[in-house]
């Protein structure tokens, strides 16, 4: 049997080290299809390796280097777009208006302390609803049925960052961002 070149003992090295990192994880979620996507990477990588080596002048390695460089850019900004945040999705809808506005939440500190956060989540809906003009009817429109009436809609930013007392301790007041779509559903989050 003839002696594995230094590029082999390479790649047999990286898949058993892949191999027990992968065994120390305790996700057992998708790990075959991990090192499968590890072990290709890893023959590609072998793969450019060999032909840089084969390439007869310096400008063709560089080239295949040069690829080998835009392609695994090309991975890294798809990923990115995968991982983007929901929010950015919701904002790509067309807004029509958008306001920032600190709203007081003193009245809900009137309430028995069990009351508080709720209170204030109500407050936060009816300001919105007030100064956005939600609902409210406009110049030769016509009234709109109960289903398809404008309305609030208030982030979970937002409703995390009123809750994060507690109930019985929600903020004094809360500085938010209210955004109005062409639909006209008014989507609250914090500022």
């Amino acid at each position: 049997m003839p002696e594995e070149t230094s590029e082999e003992k390479e790649i047999e090295e990286a898949e058993t080290a892949e191999a027990e990192s992968e065994a120390e994880k305790p996700e057992a979620i998708g790990k075959e299809e991990e090192a499968a996507e590890e072990l290709e990477g890893a023959e590609e990588e072998a793969k450019v390796e060999e032909e840089i080596e084969g390439a007869e002048t310096v400008e063709e390695a560089e080239a295949l280097e040069e690829e080998e460089v835009e392609a695994a850019e090309e991975e890294m900004e798809l990923e990115e777009e995968e991982r983007r945040p929901r929010r950015e999705e919701e904002e790509e809808i067309e807004i029509v208006e958008e306001r920032i506005y600190t709203i007081p939440l003193r009245r809900a500190w009137l309430m028995p302390s069990r009351r508080r956060a709720p209170k204030a989540m109500r407050i936060i809906r009816s300001f919105v609803q007030r100064h956005m003009k939600v609902g409210r009817l406009e110049e030769g429109e016509e009234e709109l049925e109960e289903e398809e009436k404008p309305r609030v809609i208030i982030s979970n930013e937002l409703n995390e960052y009123v809750w994060r007392r507690g109930a019985e301790k929600p903020p004094r007041k809360v500085r938010v961002r209210a955004v109005k779509d062409k639909e006209g559903y008014v989507t609250v989050y914090p500022a």
